[in-house]
């Protein structure tokens, strides 16, 4: 959604739980879903552990995704709190996941495409970061912290670029507020 400015910060969260639940989790689970991967060029050089995603437009179908099972305890209070602090509750999460961009590599410069892109709120929740981290957004560097919620232009170009040892983790999801929730389907 286009914000009017690259990044909004949401401010402190306990975001400890989802970490530790995220870390706990070994290196196979992460490739239990790779369509991220397949589907869109950029996300190449990451993992995800997909919770919720959508397809379809005008007329989306929402799913619980294989990641569900190990990280909804977790995710679902933070993603209410955020909800609840920020934005009209009723609304619709279309999409949530846990994201890596591995040590060393970038996702490239894009805007994010899909309709529903332009109607939900992009929220960013750093799990693991390291200094050489920078997330740019309309050609302005960012840096992330944990322990804090941010939303991102996704409308705006952006990118990520990891130039340190360790992977960059961030848990995001897409809500999408009631009132355009109910339009979706008369969208075109």
């Amino acid at each position: 959604m286009n914000i009017g400015e690259p990044l909004k910060e949401l401010g402190d969260i306990d975001y400890m739980p989802l970490r530790d639940k995220i870390l706990s989790l070994d290196d196979n689970t992460w490739d239990e879903n790779v369509s991220r991967q397949e589907m869109f060029d950029v996300h190449k050089k990451t993992s995800s552990l997909v919770l919720v995603f959508c397809d379809g437009w005008p007329e989306m179908t929402v799913s619980k995704e294989v990641a569900w099972d190990y990280l909804a305890d977790s995710a679902v209070p933070l993603m209410d709190q955020i909800i609840n602090k920020h934005y009209e509750p009723g609304g619709m999460i279309i999409r949530a996941m846990a994201a890596k961009l591995f040590a060393g590599e970038r996702i490239t410069p894009h805007t994010d495409k899909h309709p529903s892109f332009h109607l939900a709120h992009r929220i960013h929740i750093p799990i693991t970061t390291n200094d050489h981290v920078r997330f740019t957004i309309g050609g302005r560097p960012f840096h992330l912290k944990v322990g804090k919620a941010y939303e991102v232009n996704n409308q705006s170009t952006h990118s990520v670029m990891n130039r340190g040892d360790e992977d960059r983790i961030t848990f995001i999801f897409d809500y999408m507020p009631p009132a355009i929730k109910s339009k979706a389907k008369s969208l075109s």
